[in-house]
């Protein structure tokens, strides 16, 4: 195999992988285009409102504060001496920035075994399960989205117990989350009617 043919396999190899590897959407400030770029999104995020009551724009909000869409998001690491690398805040991961055993109860609870935190349509089916549950154990409303926000920051245990108090700066976060849900649906409305049309053999 001459010098040609090896790097024309090797550029061939190098698309095949980054096509599989999920980016974030590029424009993350406006839910319509989210779903008119990523395809499948707003078809999971619906399945997910179904099935567990929770809208999707506070669905979206959610992920947009945890992870910024982006499907690999992990913590920043501690930093050792200053200057060497530690280990990582905590083991929260992928879009909904769930930590190892919480997405570990969900599996369990929900009965998705094989879901994974880095694949959009499980984190939304997530998202949604979480927030039922803490409607359920917090009494919290389902378009509550300020202080679902902090039972999804603090636990439904911190929450009932009032851990977020003395939190400022994370009741302040979860105002930004309520208000983005309130901008998301306000988009949503304007592209739903067409979004469902353009994925009439999903319903």
């Amino acid at each position: 195999m001459n010098l040609i043919a090896r790097r024309v396999i090797v550029v061939l190899a190098v698309s095949l992988l980054s096509g599989c590897v999920t980016s974030p959407p590029r424009h993350i400030n406006n839910v319509c285009d989210i779903f008119d770029e990523k395809d499948g999104w707003y078809e999971d995020a619906k399945k997910a409102q179904d099935k567990w009551g929770v809208s999707i724009p506070v669905i979206m909000s959610f992920m947009y504060q945890e992870s910024r869409f982006q499907p690999k998001a992990k913590p920043p690491r501690t930093r050792i001496l200053w200057i060497f690398p530690g280990p990582r805040l905590s083991s929260a991961y992928g879009f909904p920035q769930a930590k190892d055993d919480t997405w570990d109860w969900y599996k369990s609870k929900a009965g998705s075994w094989g879901a994974d935190r880095d694949d959009f349509g499980d984190a939304a089916d997530f998202v949604g399960w979480y927030n039922n549950m803490s409607h359920r154990r917090c009494n919290i409303a389902l378009n509550d989205t300020y202080h679902l926000y902090l039972a999804y920051h603090e636990g439904q245990g911190g929450f009932n117990r009032r851990t977020f108090r003395n939190k400022s700066w994370l009741k302040k976060v979860a105002k930004k989350v309520s208000s983005r849900a309130t901008t998301y649906q306000r988009q949503l409305a304007g592209c739903q009617k067409r979004l469902e049309s353009d994925g009439w053999w999903f319903f």
